[in-house]
């Protein structure tokens, strides 16, 4: 299953990166066994204290009033039409790429930054599942997994074949109709709705249109972008009619292919240190412009803002 109340965190990550990702290049010979040693110190400790928080934290809340059984698996590829799937890869590919940057940036070589931040979206994740599979109600899901290892992969996949991100995956919301008519189903707040309201949900392949078509008159950080989204979810699997007593609205479930452009925050030049550190923040960020959308009924749709 899909917990998506990390993507507060994944930004805060993002936000408390170094800027420079290769800000210690300069370092004398000497030193620099000192400082890998200690950010590999550092990284395992981060690691450690995060499993246990994560364990905790899972324990006392979301998992509460869930009995504890033994470990057992659950099959849920087909759940909320894949949506909860592309937020497991994007998931892992923030981490990834955020602990590949860090790494960089505080003195590890290339080889090893690679080696123990990428794999980090993997790493940081199976928490989750592993509360999952011991769970009443929820199951270690190999679907997950598989999409947390595909969003860790495709950060060191990029690196080792061009040196950069040339794709970045990207994440849009915007409040829907369906939560606001489910009854608490989709969530309550406006909090709750962004985490687990899946219909609000889009996933972006972002790519600077000059990798496309190169002009010397299209901005470095002009993006295209290729979406995934899905509507009419009233449910895991098939749609409710009722929950906590009230009926719901009859919808017809259906999948999004969506095409738009989008901004690449971190080619933006700019000499203001707050700006900066604010664009660096936004990087997983859909920027809203025009998109075009066909779905799974056999539609075409224009909108004129998706995020």
């Amino acid at each position: 299953m899909m917990h998506a109340r990390p993507i507060p965190l994944f930004l805060a990550l993002l936000l408390a990166a170094p800027p420079g990702a290769h800000a210690q290049d300069s370092t004398p010979a000497a030193d620099s066994g000192r400082i890998e040693r200690a950010t590999v110190s550092r990284a395992a400790t981060f690691t450690s204290a995060y499993y246990a928080a994560s364990f905790f934290v899972l324990g006392q809340t979301w998992y509460k009033d869930r009995a504890v059984v033994p470990f057992h698996f659950y099959n849920d590829n087909r759940a909320w039409l894949q949506v909860d799937k592309l937020g497991h890869a994007f998931g892992a590919y923030v981490y990834s790429y955020t602990g590949y940057r860090y790494l960089l940036g505080t003195g590890l070589n290339r080889k090893e930054a690679l080696l123990f931040g990428t794999t980090l979206g993997l790493v940081l994740q199976t928490p989750i599942e592993i509360m999952d599979g011991i769970h009443e109600g929820y199951g270690f899901s190999w679907g997950d997994m598989a999409a947390n290892a595909l969003g860790s992969a495709m950060v060191l996949g990029q690196e080792l074949a061009f040196g950069e991100q040339v794709v970045k995956l990207k994440f849009g919301y915007r409040e829907t109709s369906y939560a606001r008519n489910a009854n608490g189903l989709l969530g309550r707040t406006a909090l709750e709705r962004l985490l687990t309201d899946y219909n609000g949900h889009a996933y972006w392949s972002s790519l600077p249109v000059n990798r496309v078509w190169r002009h010397d008159r299209i901005p470095e950080w002009l993006n295209v972008a290729v979406g995934y989204g899905a509507k009419g979810m009233y449910g895991e699997f098939e749609n409710l009619s009722v929950y906590d007593g009230a009926p719901l609205p009859e919808a017809v479930r259906y999948r999004q292919f969506l095409l738009s452009l989008d901004l690449d925050w971190d080619a933006i030049k700019t000499d203001h240190a707050l700006l900066r550190l604010v664009l660096r923040g936004m990087t997983f960020i859909k920027a809203p412009f025009p998109a075009i959308e066909y779905n799974s009924m056999g539609q075409w749709k224009g909108h004129w803002l998706y995020f």
